[in-house]
């Protein structure tokens, strides 16, 4: 089954307090935990924030992202799969020209 795309939200109070160190054990514990589930759940990158941390997962399915936080201890408070992506780039696509005055 191929890989999907997720976004994961954890509410981790005073996660964006956390030192060098404390990012360094975290992401170990997420690595063990996910060398046990197998290939097919990936860890991609993280973004912290105060108090939630969001973090970019590819997996075969939510389910997976779920025994993750469960066995590694941090909660996922949401679970988003992501079905396409934009970026700067985009603008310079082949897709043909957009009408003057299009919105989204």
């Amino acid at each position: 089954m191929p890989l999907q795309r997720f976004i994961v939200e954890r509410d981790i109070p005073k996660i964006g307090d956390l030192d060098s160190r404390q990012l360094k054990a975290a992401a170990i514990k997420s690595n063990e935990v996910l060398r046990q589930l197998g290939p097919d759940i990936q860890w991609v990158e993280s973004y912290i924030a105060d108090n939630k941390l969001f973090c970019v997962y590819l997996a075969t399915n939510e389910d997976l992202i779920r025994q993750h936080a469960h066995v590694s201890g941090y909660p996922a408070t949401k679970i988003i799969p992501i079905h396409r992506m934009i970026d700067p780039t985009t603008a310079q696509s082949s897709v043909g020209p957009v009408p003057l005055g299009h919105v989204l």
